[in-house]
């Protein structure tokens, strides 16, 4: 069923449909020593302090068009942060149709929707292999509105506001709404991927796999940075400072870890 700009079906009520976006995202480096790791652990922290991770939501209120009630921001030690945002409609006057359509959402600087409720979470969680060698750091982020549009619409943004390895992206519409007649409509707008929100200069950058369950309104989507170049993984010097033997070493460890996190499963070499 596909609704316009001028919402063909008249409702009975409110719009009561909750539409929820999971984007977890994945940072790898390679830390050769303990004060290696360290360091990068500290730019992390700092890089996505609770101060900047508030920014980031607040950018994506903007985007879908909502009031913010209330922060709720915490950073911990020794490592991660997390911030809650409870937001409310704001509507946008004028908004054009084509912010219906399926289709990558604009970046802050475009606010053209309007929700009903909401809230925004992200959680960060900077992580280390036992072993010197792996760091990672994942921040999951969870927008969940109530109302005629999607979170979707700040998937633009966020992948752009975060600089990624591998990322996970779940989106799923539950309970229903009634029409006039009190018809059930459990969706309110046509979709077949989470790929059909992610703009195309994006997609491009990225392997991608759906695993979807159509009947039930979810959508799954994997992603996995294409292009490997070694020096965007290690902290504090370039590769010209390896060895041709530890070239070789370091890139087999942090393409097992890309596989793994995006397979979600252990590979025994």
């Amino acid at each position: 069923m596909k609704l316009t700009h001028e919402q063909a079906i008249e409702l009975h009520g409110f719009n009561n449909l909750t539409k929820s976006l999971s984007f977890n995202m994945y940072d790898i480096c390679f830390t050769r020593t303990r004060e290696e790791r360290e360091a990068y652990l500290n730019y992390i922290d700092e890089e996505y302090s609770g101060e900047r991770l508030q920014k980031i939501l607040t950018h994506v209120s903007d985007i879908i068009g909502a009031h913010v009630l209330n922060v709720a921001s915490q950073d911990f030690e020794p490592a991660g942060a997390s911030v809650t945002l409870l937001v409310s409609e704001g509507p946008v006057a004028n908004a054009p149709s084509e912010s219906f359509e399926e289709s990558p959402g604009p970046l802050p600087e475009s606010v053209v929707m309007q929700l009903d409720k909401s809230h925004i979470t992200v959680h960060t969680y900077p992580e280390f292999h036992p072993d010197e060698g792996i760091s990672t750091f994942r921040a999951d982020i969870d927008v969940s509105t109530c109302g005629e549009i999607s979170p979707l619409k700040a998937l633009h943004y966020l992948i752009r506001a975060f600089e990624t390895d591998v990322m996970t992206i779940d989106y799923r519409v539950r309970g229903f709404t009634r029409d006039k007649t009190g018809h059930k409509l459990f969706i309110d707008h046509e979709i077949n991927s989470i790929q059909n929100y992610i703009p195309e200069d994006v997609g491009e950058l990225f392997d991608m796999i759906d695993v979807n369950v159509y009947q039930e309104h979810i959508f799954h989507t994997k992603c996995k940075l294409r292009e490997f170049d070694l020096n965007n993984y290690l902290f504090g010097y370039t590769k010209e400072k390896l060895t041709p033997d530890e070239h070789i070493e370091i890139t087999e460890r942090l393409k097992i870890e890309m596989d793994e996190i995006f397979y979600g499963k252990n590979i025994i070499t």
